[in-house]
């Protein structure tokens, strides 16, 4: 979360007055940061509670259930599972014998978490080091080729899936916001489905920042609202934030293009 310091600036500047995008141009932070805290009650920090299993005949379906759910955040709100058909499915696909109501029961638990916990990670100000399944990483390279027998530095992209430690790259010769948004369609593709999330170290080849601010170009917010593609920046200067990746572009350089490449396209 973010530091006691910015939520005491962010409580003041509300008791004086201010409005919620004046404060958060102010301190740096989102507006639903800013409503978050401005009007949090209790400030105390939520001990850690021990997830337990809803009953011993569905622990074993868990994370299939989990699977689904988290399939929906990237769904239209109304064609998402409820309770009953993830009893049906879990009964007609999975050979699940136990009760409605206990698959009611946990389907509203879960949700209620995976609410809390996207609402915990959109309020941190900075991004945790601590990555989920299908969450990427995305940064560039570059290196030299010889195409057609000169010698040119081209710009590679690669994607990492920090969670699994698979990374993924692609050599084109621009950074621009078509190349970028090519290569994350040429991956989606690949890997068959779309990350959760997308993380970029700054706004450089999908638009730009401003200040404080990111503004993402009208090509990449189109290609992100098509895919259902979520997407943050690090902070600047915060190359921790984002080490899986560039330990990647490193070490894609060194074994895939040492000795340095020779070829005539591209593309094949």
């Amino acid at each position: 979360m973010i530091g006691v310091d910015k939520i005491e600036d962010i409580r003041k500047r509300a008791r004086g007055g201010e409005s919620i995008a004046s404060i958060a141009r102010a301190v740096g932070a989102s507006e639903p940061t800013v409503r978050k805290y401005a009007r949090m009650e209790d400030l105390s920090p939520e001990p850690p509670r021990r997830r337990e299993h809803e009953s011993e005949v569905l622990a074993p379906y868990e994370e299939t259930i989990d699977s689904w759910l988290d399939d929906d955040c990237r769904n239209w709100r109304k064609q998402r599972h409820t309770a009953t058909r993830v009893y049906v499915r879990l009964r007609d696909e999975e050979g699940y014998t136990g009760s409605y109501s206990t698959v009611q029961r946990y389907v509203k638990r879960r949700r209620e978490e995976m609410a809390r916990e996207r609402d915990r990670r959109d309020a941190e100000g900075f991004l945790t080091l601590r990555w989920l399944p299908g969450e990427v990483q995305v940064d560039f390279g570059e290196a030299d080729f010889r195409v057609r027998g000169v010698v040119t530095r081209g710009k590679y992209l690669t994607v990492t899936f920090p969670h699994s430690n698979v990374g993924l790259t692609q050599v084109f010769w621009g950074e621009t916001a078509e190349c970028v948004c090519q290569r994350l369609r040429d991956v989606f593709e690949f890997v068959g489905g779309v990350p959760r999330r997308a993380v970029f170290d700054n706004a450089t080849e999908v638009g730009g920042r401003v200040g404080g601010e990111v503004r993402t170009s009208e090509l990449f917010r189109r290609f992100a609202a098509h895919y259902g593609l979520d997407y943050t920046f690090t902070n600047p200067y915060s190359g921790n934030e984002k080490g899986n990746v560039e330990n990647k572009v490193g070490c894609h350089r060194r074994n895939l293009f040492v000795p340095v490449p020779s070829f005539h396209d591209v593309r094949a």
